[in-house]
């Protein structure tokens, strides 16, 4: 099909992510007319540096640092933002959604932070913000939450959403190896920056964690409100120790309905291996789904990288810009239910507890008065090793995180404790 209408794109970097797109703009554009009914026409692309060597080849003509000249001219009419980061991209995504275009973007650390004033600017100008690739790379999961189960009710939402964490845990588990050596080969096969604290102290997945919650639930969630933990704490022994609980180790973003108020966490935990996230290999992704019509949904895939986020990236692109074609609108901001964020000590869940203690009589038993005190009821517990080494390892039913938390500082105050040398949440069983 041929179309004599054309719709004018200005990327805003070409990085990794956005050379790809780039380069899917070029070799895809006919089809892309074909399926949006107009000619997607590259209009600039907005770099830090002209002469920054490129993974692919971009007209010098179309390259600028004035990405605010770029966004603001009065014929672009989509704009791609893939810089990354709080400003300038909120500036810029405010002054293209203020001058009539509609955006596309992959920021999950902006839309965490200040995803209301960006639904509001681009409600004020009747465009479109579209984000798929911010949450899950090439994984569809936000259209599935805003759109595909819109007429459902999601209670839960589980998922794997840092690639990088992931590698670590699964390279732990699968070769013996400790947190320092796995993160090392994660950062030399580029899985993990040389600064690794955005990913392996949660942050990342902290920021999905809240936008996926307010799609979910139809609340205003910021990456403020999840509680969040990293993995630089998990130890060699708590890897084996989940081996022989038939589980494994993962950096789990938990969003979930809890007596009509929303819990929003990012923490590791040992899942059971029978679970589906538990196969989720090396630096893959995956979010599992749970509601009350559909059941149980599992979607699956690269989280990251330059070719699988462009096409998330893409993706959004052709639904904007069939919008414009039609001039019409997508889905906009759902907060209606404006629902409440739990503080971490009223969730549930259940835990496990690894305790040094003093090999004599009596012990056992004082370490379940300790438990029971607090109301965390034991569900399981066996003893390892002896004397020096002896130690117990206590797997709790469901408890809020405040009851264990008090049970902790019990036992650490306990003669018989010679140290709580782990806690750990364990998710996706029952009881």
């Amino acid at each position: 099909m041929k179309s004599e209408r054309s719709l004018k794109v200005a990327v805003l970097g070409c990085g990794s992510v956005g050379s790809q797109v780039v380069r899917l703009l070029g070799e895809q554009a006919d089809d892309l007319a074909a399926r949006v009914g107009a000619r997607i026409e590259l209009a600039g692309v907005a770099v830090r540096r002209l002469d920054a060597p490129r993974e692919v080849e971009v007209p010098a003509e179309l390259l600028t640092t004035d990405a605010l000249g770029l966004v603001t001219r009065d014929d672009i009419d989509l704009v791609i933002e893939v810089i990354g980061g709080i400003e300038p991209a909120r500036g810029l995504i405010l002054a293209a959604l203020e001058n009539g275009a509609s955006v596309v973007t992959a920021n999950k650390a902006l839309l965490a932070e200040d995803g209301p004033a960006l639904y509001e600017a681009a409600h004020k100008a009747g465009r479109d913000l579209y984000y798929e690739a911010a949450v899950a790379g090439a994984i569809p999961i936000v259209r599935p939450l805003r759109e595909s189960l819109a007429g459902d009710r999601v209670t839960r939402v589980m998922g794997i959403v840092n690639g990088t964490t992931n590698y670590i845990l699964d390279k732990m588990d699968t070769h013996g190896a400790g947190f320092a050596e796995a993160l090392a080969e994660a950062q030399e096969l580029g899985y993990a920056e040389a600064d690794p604290t955005a990913d392996v102290e949660g942050f990342d997945a902290a920021a999905k964690a809240a936008i996926i919650a307010s799609l979910a639930f139809h609340s205003r969630v910021t990456a403020a409100d999840v509680h969040r933990e990293g993995i630089s704490e998990i130890t060699a022994g708590d890897v084996a120790s989940a081996k022989d609980m038939g589980c494994v180790v993962k950096l789990l973003a938990i969003v979930e309905l809890n007596d009509g108020d929303i819990s929003v966490r990012v923490h590791p935990a040992m899942i059971p291996r029978t679970h589906p996230l538990a196969s989720v290999r090396e630096a893959f992704n995956a979010v599992f789904v749970e509601s009350e019509s559909a059941g149980s949904l599992m979607f699956y895939g690269q989280g990251a990288g330059g070719s699988p986020t462009a096409s998330a990236v893409l993706g959004d692109l052709v639904s904007v810009a069939r919008h414009r074609v039609k001039d019409t609108r997508g889905v906009g901001e759902s907060a209606y239910a404006d629902r409440a964020v739990l503080p971490m000590g009223e969730t549930v869940t259940r835990y496990h507890v690894a305790i040094d203690v003093e090999d004599r009589a009596g012990v056992l038993a004082a370490v379940a008065t300790a438990f029971s005190e607090h109301g965390v009821s034991i569900q399981t517990v066996r003893q390892e090793g002896r004397d020096e080494d002896a130690q117990l390892v206590v797997v709790s039913h469901q408890a809020t995180d405040a009851q264990l938390s008090a049970t902790v500082e019990h036992l650490q105050t306990m003669d018989i404790v010679r140290e709580v040398t782990s806690v750990m949440r364990v998710e996706g069983g029952h009881e």
